[in-house]
């Protein structure tokens, strides 16, 4: 292991996390909320430090990493910025268990928008507004974002971004890989910027719509406001934020191809296709049985929003779905097994593989039919890899084993069936929003501080398409 120089990497990014201090330290400083002001200035300070000895210590040479040392940075990148960005929430007083704050962070920046915090609307905007950038920094990947602004990684690079990317299938969009984090980045900005001035437009305050923007494309969920977008009582806002968080769940990849002039490789996407397949049967589904609820307009408005949110892992409510009839209820139950694409800035299993399972299931059936017959799986109608599926069945294996920890960690702390299961399901998926004790407006507060500390990894394990996390507990990882 190249100690200094892996420390020096993962030093960097914790400092590049560090330096976005500075836009909730000026909402701070526009707001006149100065007492927090210390909670961000400190600890940024001390981390460009200690980045800058090691930085003019360590031998400055192109960095080789075996896939061990990839794994290892990865895991330490991302629990370096949970313990970093629980810092602020610390300092400032407003959250004084370590738990809380640590729970809080890890839930950020994975993405997830599970909440240890009651009544956020109390807690200074400077604060929210770390909370919402959080999301932003973790959904395209704080490595990815090193990796476009410093090409110093070399060949590790691309390990560095397996390690931290979604799907069974990881690739390059351009020939090098910092071009393509580059590029991702590019994007992901332009669409945040777009989404910022929509809602402006809308009505919605320039703060607020930034917050909101940060957790919509990074399908994190966290908001400004207790009741979510539903403060707002707004259906313009409503509709932009499912428009952006359905395209937040679609793969980044795709709209790079589409913006460069290669509009195939975006129509005939298998996985795409799929997504958009069970976004617009679901919806349609709810908003049917919601119909007699709310009449027709507000019903489809209603139940496309919460879709979105659900399939996209984001977590956003505008109604309390807890209270929709039960068919509706289990529908947005299942969506919670999905996932968005591969690719994007959304949890969950992911459609590709339900896609390569679909297909799988039915090549067996034809097998059964012609048992001399050969039969491959077709993604993207071209011919799959074949060791695509052992992967895909070793990886849900592996989520079902973590779903079960959280699950009986949460019934361990004393909580029902119902509230239990969703909760692993809503860690493991970095989905957000669940049912039962923690449905549409409950926090995480009342558990235990041994099971929020328990829950964070579940997150990051979530959020970092496990194996990156799990490998660690097994002993061949370790040995040389």
């Amino acid at each position: 292991m190249k100690f200094f120089q892996c420390l020096t990497i993962i030093c960097m990014i914790l400092s590049i996390v560090a330096g976005t201090f500075i836009i909730p330290a000026a909402a701070a400083v526009y707001l006149h909320e100065l007492a927090v002001l210390p909670a961000f200035c400190i600890p940024a300070g001390v981390l460009w430090a200690i980045t800058l000895a090691l930085f003019l210590k360590t031998k400055r040479s192109p960095i080789r990493l075996t896939t061990r040392e990839g794994i290892l940075l990865v895991c330490f990148a991302w629990i370096g910025a949970g313990l970093l960005g629980a810092v602020p929430f610390m300092l400032s007083g407003y959250v004084p268990h370590f738990s809380d704050a640590i729970f809080e962070s890890v839930s950020g920046f994975t993405t997830t928008g599970a909440s240890a915090l009651e009544n956020i609307e109390s807690y200074p905007m400077a604060l929210r507004v770390w909370r919402t950038q959080m999301h932003w920094l973790g959904g395209m990947g704080i490595v990815a974002l090193t990796v476009a602004l410093f090409p110093l990684l070399g060949v590790g690079g691309f390990q560095l971004i397996k390690s931290e990317t979604s799907g069974p299938d990881k690739g390059k969009v351009t020939a090098k890989i910092t071009h393509t984090a580059k590029a991702l980045w590019f994007i992901y900005l332009g669409m945040t910027i777009l989404q910022i001035l929509l809602l402006c437009v809308a009505g919605m305050p320039f703060l607020e719509a930034m917050c909101h923007s940060f957790s919509t494309l990074g399908t994190g969920g966290f908001s400004t406001q207790n009741t979510s977008i539903g403060y707002y009582q707004s259906s313009a806002i409503e509709i932009i934020c499912t428009v952006f968080m359905l395209l937040a769940g679609g793969n980044f990849s795709l709209y790079f191809h589409l913006f460069t002039g290669n509009p195939e490789e975006f129509f005939r996407n298998s996985e795409l296709r799929a997504y958009l397949r069970i976004v617009f049967a679901a919806a349609i589904g709810i908003a049917l049985v919601l119909i007699p609820i709310y009449g027709a307009a507000a019903a489809f408005r209603h139940s496309f929003f919460h879709v979105a949110s659900i399939i996209t892992t984001t977590g956003f409510s505008t109604v309390n779905y807890c209270t929709w009839p039960p068919f509706a209820q289990a529908l947005l139950f299942l969506l919670m097994f999905t996932g968005g694409c591969s690719g994007s800035t959304a949890g969950g299993i992911k459609v590709i593989r339900w896609v390569i399972l679909r297909k799988q299931a039915y090549n067996e059936m034809q097998r059964l039919i012609h048992p001399h017959g050969v039969f491959s799986i077709q993604l993207n109608r071209r011919p799959g890899r074949k060791d695509v599926v052992y992967s895909v069945a070793g990886f849900l294996f592996v989520y079902c084993i973590c779903l079960l920890i959280s699950f009986l960690a949460a019934t361990l702390s004393g909580q029902d069936i119902l509230t239990s299961i969703t909760a692993a399901l809503t860690l493991v998926g970095n989905i957000g929003a669940a049912f039962g004790r923690i449905g549409s407006g409950g926090d995480f507060s009342f558990f235990p501080h041994w099971a929020k500390i328990l829950f964070s990894f579940s997150m990051l394990a979530g959020r970092l398409e496990l194996y990156t996390i799990v490998i660690l507990c097994v002993p061949a990882f370790w040995r040389r």
